[in-house]
């Protein structure tokens, strides 16, 4: 039996197990992929639809903090608190730059991190003056 006839304005709704069309109801049913065979279905769980943005990246500006909260804490142990703040200063600014493309979310966690940072730096500058004025 062929199938029913085109009406002018377009095929309509095609009845119920016409060739070529998708299942009626449940999950779509396989895909033609290129070559002739039978695509995956749309995506593995975790990846982003086609369209969809990706997650922000968070993790420049939120080292920034951790970096700098430490450095700020530990600038007694002035080498490893001088590095620590130098590196929160550039993940800061890092991470301000993704916020202000929107690839991150937290504009104000990098700038707290980029604060702590100089904090710590300028405490250990402020303790080489005193040692420096102590004479030790």
């Amino acid at each position: 039996m062929p199938p029913p006839p085109i009406a002018p304005d377009g095929p309509g709704q095609v009845p119920y197990g016409y060739p070529g069309t998708a299942p009626a109801y449940g999950y779509p049913g396989p895909q033609q992929a290129p070559y002739g065979g039978v695509a995956p279905y749309p995506t593995a769980p975790g990846y982003p639809w086609p369209g969809m943005q990706p997650p922000p990246s968070n993790g420049m500006g939120t080292a920034s903090l951790v970096l700098g909260i430490i450095s700020a804490v530990g600038f007694i142990l002035w080498p490893i608190a001088l590095a620590l703040g130098i590196l929160a200063l550039i993940f800061g600014g890092l991470g301000r730059g993704r916020a202000g493309r929107g690839e991150a979310t937290n504009p104000g966690v990098a700038l707290a991190g980029i604060i702590c940072g100089a904090a710590g730096i300028v405490l250990v500058l402020g303790l080489f003056a005193l040692l420096i004025a102590t004479g030790a």
